[in-house]
């Protein structure tokens, strides 16, 4: 639809609360600490690197190779507003690595996106891509802007000239961007449509799409699924059937929703949930499905009387079995690292735990299932609708579900096999595995 189009009313309605009841639930920006703590996310990315690139023995000129950006975009993206008024914005896109496949990663909206934290998130895709071992590489993208101070008009603006700036750069086969903080499937549309007014058909320039434009069955609920895909596969490793575990859940946006449906019907127990607005706590376990039917309604766990209230931060202090970080990044740190008290930790957020946190949790031999492979659902998903789009040709829910954990589990098994093989972190055996893959292509590929 072009951007002079107008939708029937009702249509135009129904997108416009959809939206609004969206943004609405976006959560903070990558790490509650502010800007600040975006420069530490660049900073624990690249100490993870180090700390794997030891192991491997990387040249120094191979480490400086791996870890420099092929390309750091900074644009300008003016709009008018609906009241007439210019605005204007600044979009990046941080192209991290391509020697595996076109670059892959997010496109975020958030008024405190800065380059340190898209180029920081562009890296981790890298890897991220790498260890579950799907053909791309890495990138990230994002727009310093307050999304709840926009019309969807406005938005609308705004994506389609984010896209006339950066069209050259993206495509199937180069830069394919997807949903992140502050976007969604509607975003993606629009990026679609904009693209293809230089380009031509081509629905797998962008991945998240609705499913009612060439998006994949199951995109939705893939990060979650594999957070519990990944997180029953841990469990079976360490001799904990999921009937008898305990698990506890900080954030109950796309992620953790979905995460803790995934339990409730596995059998799991699932004794306290969080958002924005505190926690809920139920020893006998929570009413995961009644918890979901109130948010929908209520917007937020505010007054839901499922179980005793408690703040965020009590909820990562909890004796449980599985603590499983799924909103704020920076959460753990080594403030409140000595007092968590559940025996593994999944991050489904991205970096939830800070380096001198993971290093407490190292010592106190605490289970950590790291990012790069614990929230990969939603990159693996991403791929499935990007073959679909480049085949035109559509799976249903069922493959698309088998799919996603036949590739989650076998790199599980392929990290939890290097961890023991090398007597090193779950973190660092997932990080072995992809940066040697990423360096044997750059390697093979020429230079």
């Amino acid at each position: 639809m072009h951007s002079n189009q107008k939708l029937p009313a009702s249509i135009g309605i129904n997108l416009l609360k959809a939206y609004i009841s969206f943004i609405k639930t976006v959560p903070p920006p990558f790490s509650p600490q502010g800007p600040q703590n975006m420069k530490s996310a660049l900073e624990a990315a690249e100490q993870y690197f180090v700390e794997a690139a030891s192991v491997l023995d990387l040249s120094s000129s191979m480490r400086k190779l791996l870890m420099t950006p092929e390309r750091e975009i900074k644009v300008q993206v003016p709009i008018k507003r609906d009241n007439g008024e210019i605005a204007t914005f600044v979009g990046y896109r941080m192209q991290h690595n391509s020697a595996r496949g076109p670059m892959k990663g997010g496109l975020r909206y958030h008024h405190e996106v800065n380059a340190d934290e898209v180029l920081a998130l562009a890296s981790l895709m890298t890897w991220k891509t790498a260890v579950v071992d799907i053909p791309y590489g890495g990138a990230k993208g994002g727009i310093s802007v307050n999304i709840k101070e926009m019309s969807i008009d406005e938005l609308e603006r705004l994506t389609r000239r984010f896209v006339d700036e950066l069209h050259d750069l993206f495509g199937p086969d180069k830069d394919i961007p997807a949903p992140d903080m502050g976007t969604n499937s509607q975003t993606m549309a629009w990026i679609m449509n904009q693209y293809q007014k230089f380009h031509g058909f081509s629905p797998a320039c962008v991945t998240g799409k609705p499913v009612e434009l060439y998006g994949a069955e199951g995109r939705e609920e893939a990060t979650g699924r594999g957070v519990g895909t990944l997180t029953l596969a841990t469990l079976r490793k360490t001799k904990r059937p999921i009937e008898s575990a305990t698990i506890a859940i900080q954030g109950f946006g796309n992620v953790g929703s979905f995460t803790a449906a995934y339990f409730e019907k596995a059998g799991g127990r699932v004794v306290a949930i969080s958002d924005v607005s505190g926690g809920v706590f139920n020893r006998m376990g929570l009413d995961v499905t009644a918890a979901l039917e109130w948010v929908k309604g209520k917007g937020s766990l505010a007054e839901f009387q499922g179980g005793e209230h408690i703040s965020n931060e009590e909820l990562l202090l909890l004796d449980v079995d599985v603590l499983i970080p799924a909103a704020l990044g920076g959460v753990l740190t080594e403030n409140n690292a000595h007092d968590v008290r559940a025996k593994m930790i999944i991050e489904a957020a991205n970096g939830p735990i800070t380096p001198e946190a993971d290093a407490i949790f190292r010592k106190r031999e605490i289970l950590v299932l790291p990012d790069i492979l614990a929230n990969a659902g939603g990159v693996t998903v991403s791929y499935f609708e990007w073959v679909q789009n480049q085949q035109y040709f559509r799976w249903d829910l069922r493959r698309v579900r088998e799919e996603l954990e036949n590739t989650l589990t076998r790199a599980f098994d392929r990290v939890w096999a290097t961890a023991e093989e090398k007597k090193v972190s779950l973190r660092t055996a997932a990080y072995l595995l992809a940066i040697g893959r990423v360096g044997r292509a750059e390697i093979l590929g020429g230079i």
